[in-house]
């Protein structure tokens, strides 16, 4: 057989060798929650307003880490028995900046009968993290660091700002992509039934 051949035989054979490797691997790693459809059908609490809308079946929230601003790891199932509204923003987003004051109302207007966590995709943590709270008067929201971006993983979020609306069991029942004006009567009317429930 030629020289050349011989090399050409090799070089597929080690081809197919990484192939294999790279699929396994893949096949291997641990499953996240099934993706948020992008446009379910909407319940009967949940039309769509602007881009809000109520999944027509609940969908498992993640196990999700992140970190409050001092360090301290927080889950998300530390919040089960509450409602609880997760903002995935960044500092450097524009439609974010836009949307905080209007979360920042709500969490006022709210108080405990909403739990508002705004969880940080900066890279640069807390560092820029704090700038810009006092930049812009944030004093209401609880906000968590997420470095890593884990939570825009985990949830499958498209992009910045996507907020989930995770109800008391622990399931995601209604979601945000893009920018909500939150304390609107239009809003509140849509987290209304949320909130009354039990």
């Amino acid at each position: 057989m030629p020289f050349g051949m011989k090399l050409a035989i090799r070089a597929l054979t080690v081809l197919l060798i990484l192939c294999g490797a790279a699929l396994l691997v893949l096949s291997l790693r641990p499953a996240r929650i099934e993706r948020i459809p992008q446009a379910p059908a909407a319940s009967t609490a949940g039309e769509n307003l602007g881009q809000f809308t109520a999944l027509a079946a609940p969908l498992p929230a993640p196990a999700l880490a992140f970190t409050t601003r001092d360090g301290v790891t927080k889950q998300l199932a530390d919040y089960k028995g509450q409602l609880v509204l997760v903002n995935l923003w960044a500092t450097w987003c524009v439609p974010c900046v836009e949307e905080m004051p209007a979360l920042e109302r709500l969490q006022a207007q709210l108080g405990d009968k909403l739990a508002i966590l705004a969880i940080s995709q900066d890279r640069q943590g807390e560092t820029v993290v704090a700038t810009f709270l006092e930049q812009h008067a944030i004093k209401h929201l609880a906000i968590f660091l997420d470095p890593k971006s884990a939570a825009t993983s985990e949830f499958g979020a498209q992009g910045l700002p996507t907020s989930y609306l995770i109800a008391r069991d622990g399931t995601i029942v209604g979601k945000e992509e893009g920018a909500a004006k939150w304390d609107s009567p239009e809003m509140i009317g849509k987290l209304q039934p949320y909130l009354d429930a039990k």
